[in-house]
């Protein structure tokens, strides 16, 4: 347990490869607090740079449906951020630790994906690309009812971003939720609507209780992403409407001119699902997307009949780049 001057820690509740996470209260205003330390006692400068990114973009954004960043500060030769504690636990934790939390009844999904899409639309609003949309950046409290998004360590401010060609073993992002253009293997400049991609295995995870795709296999994973269709969520879970299986498949679609183009294009079809389930106690088949307006001009990158090729050069560059610092 660490110890930080003016807050009284009392318990870790979660560890990473990266970062410890305590809940306390600050002692001067008894104010509840999340303090999110680097684990390693040597932080290289890139870890620092992303925890002094993810507390100044946290701060920017200033969005009821983000988490509130309070301060950052030094701790021994590593930083400390203190974040807003509203009492709530990552969607991944109450995944592992209730197992009737997932699949989620549909009703509860539609109210929460509803609110996940309007935050993530402020965020885009504000030319913020988040690129780890996950459940474990995803933070439910179920007796609010609100719930917020986390975790900017390695979010840009720019509307376009270019991936870089690297091993698996360097992938930015959580590799279960990445869009096709973020594994760097598509020759494709990353925009936000690769956040509708993770946005939509998110949803398939918390409706059927599985990923889309199940492999541990990381090249196979990166494969799977760019070539290989998910199940319908429909045929793995008979309770999900088709039309809400079909509006997950249209976030997940492998070039993102098929996707989404707008988060108000996603909430108002999410809306008019939780409509129809609430007054007629289903949902009927209508076309999806017909409020779906992007309000950014956008040249399509589309690619055709290139996913054989695109498996090929992926295998290849992996044979030669094997693990970090060989080849």
């Amino acid at each position: 347990m660490i110890t930080l001057p003016g807050i009284a820690i009392h318990s870790k509740i979660y560890e990473s490869l990266a970062s410890l996470v305590y809940r306390g209260v600050r002692e001067q205003d008894n104010c509840a607090v999340i303090a999110k330390v680097l684990k390693q006692d040597y932080p290289s400068p890139q870890e620092l740079t992303r925890y002094r990114q993810e507390y100044e973009l946290t701060r920017f954004l200033n969005i009821e449906g983000v988490i509130k960043a309070y301060s950052q500060q030094d701790y021994q030769r590593t930083l400390v951020l203190l974040l807003e504690d509203f009492g709530g636990e990552s969607l991944e934790c109450w995944m592992r630790q209730q197992l009737d939390f997932c699949p989620m009844p549909l009703s509860v999904f539609l109210n929460m994906a509803i609110a996940i899409t309007d935050t993530l639309g402020k965020i885009h609003a504000a030319h913020v690309i988040h690129k780890d949309i996950n459940p474990g950046n995803i933070v439910f409290n179920p007796k609010t009812g609100v719930v917020k998004i986390i975790d900017f360590g390695i979010a840009t401010r720019f509307s376009r971003t270019n991936p870089t060609f690297k091993s698996l073993h360097l992938l930015e992002g959580t590799p279960a939720y990445l869009s096709p253009e973020q594994t760097g293997r598509m020759n494709r400049m990353l925009d936000y609507r690769t956040d509708f991609y993770s946005l939509g295995a998110t949803f398939y995870e918390l409706l059927t209780g599985q990923l889309p795709f199940p492999t541990k296999d990381l090249l196979e994973l990166v494969h799977c992403h760019i070539a290989r269709p998910p199940t319908p969520p429909h045929e793995l879970n008979t309770t999900i409407p088709q039309l809400v299986s079909d509006l997950i498949l249209k976030l997940m679609a492998k070039n993102a001119e098929d996707r989404y183009q707008s988060a108000w294009g996603i909430k108002a079809d999410l809306e008019r699902c939780a409509q129809q389930l609430a007054e007629v106690g289903l949902i009927e088949l209508m076309p999806l997307g017909l409020q779906d307006i992007s309000e950014q001009f956008r040249i399509p990158q589309k690619l055709y009949g290139r996913e054989a090729k695109i498996a090929a050069l992926l295998a290849a560059f992996d044979r030669v780049a094997g693990n970090e610092g060989v080849g």
